[in-house]
């Protein structure tokens, strides 16, 4: 897949899906309907605040490689013990996320490797467009879990991203009323755009904004009422 043609795509709000690109407004949880919103980050707006200055001095430790991606064993026996200590639902493995038993990667696939002492503690794959980037996966291992790798990978992406000198970098999407998705935020709201669906355009990113649209999608769900028998 040409890079531009990535670019196209996340523009208009669609996503990554193994081989496949997609989009959807809505998620259910647990029995009930969310509704889905998708992110940029604009990454000239990017700026590196307190806290994310104190993740990059405490992860310092840590060697960092950005590498084309091929699937390793080592990727997913990794995947696997992050696999065990998450509380959500996750494909089985690293494969099912990007390639669902096809026999090639139509993406421009990369990964950023952490490792401690030559172990691999952490990876975050991220597929690249022409002015585009958009993160794909994070995991790590459980045992590192004070050290807040997943967010540590998105300030790894979003710096690799601005020295690419590109525009945009793709998180995925937060769920209104649903917060356990809220950390693709952690690079700041001020930085963020949100994909209105309905009206097919970004604006900045704002929990008000979100809610409103929530409320017109899930408007758009209600059956309409039946009209008025006649007497």
């Amino acid at each position: 897949m040409r890079g531009e043609i990535l670019d196209s795509y996340l523009d208009q709000g669609y996503y990554r899906m193994q081989q496949d690109l997609f989009t959807c407004q809505f998620v259910p949880f647990d029995g009930r309907l969310y509704t889905a919103h998708w992110l940029r980050v604009v990454l000239a707006r990017v700026q590196w605040g307190p806290a994310h200055r104190r993740l990059l001095a405490r992860n310092a430790r840590f060697a960092v490689v950005i590498q084309p991606f091929r699937l390793t064993r080592e990727y997913e026996a990794l995947y696997a013990r992050y696999l065990q200590a998450i509380t959500f639902d996750a494909a089985p493995t690293v494969e099912d996320v990007l390639l669902g038993g096809a026999a090639h990667n139509v993406f421009n696939t990369h990964v950023i490797e952490l490792r401690d002492g030559g172990r691999l503690v952490a990876a975050g794959i991220f597929d690249l467009g022409s002015r585009t980037l958009a993160g794909i996966l994070n995991f790590y291992d459980p045992a590192y879990r004070q050290y807040s790798l997943g967010k540590y990978l998105m300030l790894l992406k979003a710096d690799y991203a601005r020295r690419l000198q590109l525009d945009y970098y793709y998180p995925g999407y937060v769920v209104h009323g649903y917060p356990k998705f809220d950390y693709k935020l952690f690079l700041g709201p001020a930085a963020t755009e949100v994909f209105d669906s309905i009206n097919g355009h970004w604006q900045p990113f704002s929990w008000e904004a979100v809610a409103a649209q929530s409320a017109d999608l899930l408007a758009d769900q209600l059956p309409e009422e039946p009209p008025e028998m006649a007497e």
